[in-house]
């Protein structure tokens, strides 16, 4: 197959899941003999086009700033668009398949004109699906990201959803949910396997975004009750975002803020691993996860996993019986949060689940998927 990746950001110069992904499929297709071309901004130094780690990098537009404040830039995404059409036109024709990433949307418009007049069908990848929560994150504008969003499900094309819950709410915009593939995001777990735990771990480890949907000060006052009968617990917080001040207010008020450290966003991923190799158990009571590949990496580090049950999160997806569940309130999850520190342990061991999601699994479905719209026999 002759394979091309739309994306405006490229791992791994610009580092974040989405783009994360396709550089591993993108990798592991292209090691089993693929043609991979990745077409995205020009964030690397040297040539327009290169090779990187077998893939064909294609840079169609300078870099940019990709976000205005704590918002996607709408203009970053309209500018890459407009430059990616003269330049995928040219050679839309040369690929089998192009594999498009769903946000901002744009790009999969773009791509979709670009393929018209030729053979080469269309595959998303859908992340998340935002529905009404568009009216948070744009007020006003909500009905422009919600038409955008529409329009782009409704644009033919062959759809994937690395989630169940992600697959449902598509079907609320367009495709019908027989017609829609699931595939993953993945972790590698032989280099999570191989780290070293950290010399100064916690108990209990929180990683990720610190944004109000992932009801981290939830977990901050679970963890200060049951630290009130438990002397020895620790809890760490790592990462950033719009809540940081406030949850930082919040962990130097509790009665046992000696015990919990905010350690902010650690830049090398290694770190983060050393730490969820380290802890005992890995909680985040978010309410909306289009995957949660924190928890993926959590059991695969053997950690006992808390997820928050909920219709928006694929959460119970992920970890299914090889974590725990709570509701998102700070009592059930300093119940649940209690009886793992008491070392309960799940039914089914969490790294026996973990394998499910390597990159070398994902990988192999994704290649089917695109070998079937090829065929067209998706």
């Amino acid at each position: 197959m002759d394979i091309a990746f739309v994306s405006n950001v490229v791992f791994p110069f610009v580092k974040g899941g989405a783009e994360k992904r396709i550089h591993e499929i993108g990798t592991r297709l292209a090691a089993n003999g693929h043609d991979v071309t990745v077409y995205g901004r020009h964030y690397w130094d040297g040539p327009q086009v290169m090779e990187y780690d077998g893939l064909t990098l294609y840079g169609v537009a300078p870099a940019k700033e990709l976000y205005d404040d704590e918002r996607r830039s709408i203009t970053e995404a309209i500018d890459f668009s407009a430059r990616l059409l003269p330049h995928l036109r040219r050679t839309a024709d040369d690929h089998d398949v192009i594999v498009a990433s769903l946000f901002p949307y744009f790009p999969v418009l773009a791509a979709k004109l670009t393929a018209l007049g030729t053979d080469t069908p269309l595959v998303t990848t859908w992340h998340e699906v935002w529905l009404d929560y568009w009216d948070e994150y744009l007020g006003r504008l909500a009905p422009f990201g919600k038409a955008v969003e529409g329009l782009t499900a409704k644009t033919p094309h062959y759809p994937i959803a690395i989630s169940s819950v992600t697959a449902d709410r598509l079907t609320e915009i367009s495709p019908s949910r027989d017609e829609i593939e699931i595939v993953p995001n993945g972790i590698d777990v032989d280099q999570i396997e191989a780290t070293q735990p950290a010399e100064d771990g916690f108990d209990v480890l929180y990683a990720g975004r610190l944004i109000e949907h992932k009801n981290v000060d939830y977990l901050l006052e679970a963890f200060d009750r049951i630290a009130e009968t438990d002397p020895n617990i620790t809890l760490g917080i790592i990462g950033d975002g719009p809540e940081r001040d406030a949850l930082e207010r919040q962990a130097q008020n509790l009665t046992h803020a000696d015990r919990v450290t905010m350690l902010g966003f650690l830049e090398e991923y290694d770190d983060v691993l050393a730490h969820m190799r380290a802890a005992d158990v890995f909680a985040s009571p978010s309410t909306r996860e289009g995957f949660g590949i924190t928890f993926a990496e959590a059991m695969a580090a053997d950690c006992t996993v808390i997820a928050a049950e909920h219709p928006e999160s694929a959460a119970s997806e992920v970890i299914d019986d090889a974590g725990f569940l709570a509701s998102p309130t700070v009592d059930d999850v300093t119940d649940v949060l209690e009886r793992a520190l008491s070392g309960e342990r799940p039914n089914t061991e969490p790294t026996a689940r973990a394998q499910r999601y390597d990159w070398d699994a994902v990988a192999e479905q994704a290649e089917q998927c695109y070998q079937r719209a090829i065929d067209g026999n998706w």
